[in-house]
């Protein structure tokens, strides 16, 4: 029995492992994607337009890896260290993450996460 937790136990690091390095991955390539889009805009429109397709896609990939993050740090806190310590760090880091997400979402798009876009109809008073 205490052979199997152990081995569980291996597959659930090794799993959060590999899911931060895919974190890893998706922020690089999205910075990657993001120099390659704006230097496109840019030799067709503004610098003000190229910048903005940055951000955005900068910002796209950021989301993408701090949700990667954070299911890797879910994966760890529950399934290996399920200590009071742990989960109240975990339940920090979620704040933050869900803190720098929202502030990403503002730079990137001008608006809040819970606030309609302008293609979704009326956007509402500020």
């Amino acid at each position: 029995m205490l052979s199997s937790k152990i081995g569980n136990w291996e597959i659930a690091h090794d799993v959060s492992e590999w899911i931060e390095i895919a974190a890893i991955i998706v922020i690089v390539v999205a910075v990657a994607v993001a120099f390659v889009a704006a230097m496109l805009v840019r030799f067709r429109a503004s610098t003000d337009d190229a910048l903005r397709v940055f951000k955005r896609q900068i910002a796209r990939g950021l989301l993408a890896g701090l949700d990667l993050l954070i299911a890797a740090d879910i994966i760890r806190t529950v399934t290996l260290e399920p200590t009071l310590e742990n989960v109240t760090a975990l339940g920090l880091l979620v704040v933050v993450r869900t803190f720098l997400a929202w502030t990403l979402v503002l730079e990137a798009e001008g608006r809040w996460p819970w606030q309609r876009r302008d293609d979704e109809g009326e956007f509402p008073a500020s």
